[in-house]
């Protein structure tokens, strides 16, 4: 199979002798008149990107439940910090190969089916979680759960990628993708209210915090499917970048690529390629820091400032919502006061993760709620915006028959290593020497970040500078 696609004089794929499946990237159907192009685009347009937003939204309600009732475990006596860590760690771990090799699949399957499946999948796991008490008996069974559900979580963001890069096009997809990409704070404040809300009807049974987001889970899979839509060639529209007569950064057709498999073709693009190397180590960092505070903030703030369950709750929801103001303030900035460079503006945005994560470690015992509270919320700001960026660079920086494999590759370093240093190796870290060296070492990774994408700017740099020749020409 190359990845090269061969089109009839119309401008439509040719239809090709493979047999295909349901689950399969759909033919290209026939070219509609002009005259419905504009309107039928427009209204599609909207269609997926509502899609893909709260489907995506979906999974973050049963994705992270752990650290919620983190502490109602720990209270139960029979998990400690370093069981925690590694149940939180299995579902972040899956998730990163899984997110990796199901855009290798998602890249050549039908994203209305794929998204849905996978939430479907992963609300089923965590309702067998909620209520066969078996499978959390003990760590070893309970992290396996996890694992399996951080799995069928790898086939979210891969259907969302390959959306964006086929309905967006380069000079708008900034944006489009920072909007997008709130999806997960907004799934993340929806579970915190979720966990919230059971908790409160069931007396505070921690099970609750599975099996209510998981119902909704479900039904937010039942809307993905409705709306999404896998390319606008499927639907009879041309292509973004001759629709909206911009050019990809990188040229789409691979020329050189005749007779490889898709594997080879990975290989030679994705993993061979300078700088979605770079982008995947700096994800290290980023995902350490992300999930590093977030994911203990309810730990921390229990046990350094003395809050209640619901403060913590508060603090992880309040993270996770500066999210969304973040994304959108670093989509924004990286279309208009950066001109596209997503590498300056993860390196500004890095910065404030530094300066923010300092303010909420040296705050001494009985500094008041509402200041720890701004200190996270600024933390949880800046962190997203990296967070997009980098996903955006990899859709950005590579061609988009591999845009959903590259951005899972990044994803791979970040949530098997770097998820790994925010959960397993935080708890290690805080159980053996303290949440003092604990933040050092996320210090460290702020800085390690930065200088990991400094590294990546002058590919940038030239990327750009050729399109902006392309779209002149």
């Amino acid at each position: 199979m190359t990845i090269t696609e061969d089109r009839n004089e119309t401008g439509a794929q040719a239809e090709r002798p493979l047999k295909r499946s349901w689950l399969s990237a759909p033919p290209a159907a026939p070219r509609l008149p002009k005259d419905q192009i504009p309107r039928r685009y427009a209204s599609l347009r909207f269609q997926v990107f509502m899609g893909i937003f709260v489907g995506y939204a979906g999974f973050y309600l049963i994705r992270n439940n752990i650290p919620l009732v983190a502490k109602i475990i720990l209270d139960g006596g029979h998990i400690d910090k370093v069981g925690i860590g590694l149940i939180a760690n299995a579902v972040l771990i899956s998730y990163g190969f899984s997110k990796f090799l199901m855009a290798t699949i998602s890249d050549r399957s039908n994203a209305r089916y794929f998204m849905p499946i996978g939430l479907a999948l992963s609300a089923i796991i965590n309702l067998f979680v909620a209520f066969v008490p078996a499978l959390t008996a003990s760590v070893g069974i309970f992290a396996l759960m996890m694992f399996i559900n951080g799995w069928a979580q790898g086939m979210g963001w891969p259907p969302s990628g390959r959306v964006l890069v086929h309905w967006f096009s380069t000079n708008e997809r900034g944006m489009k993708t920072a909007v997008w990409n709130t999806a997960h704070n907004v799934g993340a404040v929806g579970l915190g209210a979720a966990a919230a809300a059971g908790l409160s009807f069931t007396g505070g049974q921690w099970q609750s915090a599975f099996w209510f987001p998981a119902l909704i889970a479900l039904l937010v899979a039942a809307f993905a499917f409705l709306t999404i839509r896998d390319t606008p060639e499927s639907v009879g529209l041309p292509p973004i970048e001759e629709y909206r007569n911009d050019p990809a950064k990188v040229e789409a057709d691979l020329g050189d690529s005749a007779g490889l498999s898709y594997w080879q073709i990975v290989v030679k693009y994705v993993i061979k390629n300078r700088t979605m190397v770079l982008l995947a180590l700096a994800n290290v960092f980023v995902y350490a820091l992300r999930y590093g505070v977030l994911s203990w903030t309810p730990v921390y703030l229990a046990e350094v400032h003395k809050t209640s369950v619901a403060g913590g709750i508060a603090g992880f929801s309040l993270f996770e919502l500066a999210g969304i103001f973040g994304t959108l303030a670093c989509g924004w900035i990286s279309d208009r006061l950066f001109k596209g460079n997503r590498t300056w503006t993860g390196i500004a945005f890095m910065i404030g993760v530094g300066v923010s994560l300092l303010a909420y470690w040296l705050a001494p015992a009985g500094t008041p709620f509402w200041v720890l509270m701004v200190f996270l919320f600024f933390n949880g700001a800046f962190i997203y915006g990296p967070v997009m960026l980098i996903g955006l660079q990899a859709l950005d920086m590579s061609a988009r028959q591999v845009a959903g494999t590259s951005a899972g590759f990044t994803g791979l370093f970040g949530y098997v290593i770097g998820a790994t240093l925010a959960s397993t190796g935080v708890g290690w870290l805080v159980q053996t020497y303290g949440w003092g060296v604990t933040f050092g070492v996320l210090t460290g990774c702020v800085v390690a970040a930065i200088v990991l994408l400094a590294m990546i700017a002058p590919e940038e740099k030239r990327l750009i500078a050729s399109h902006r020749a392309a779209s002149k020409a």
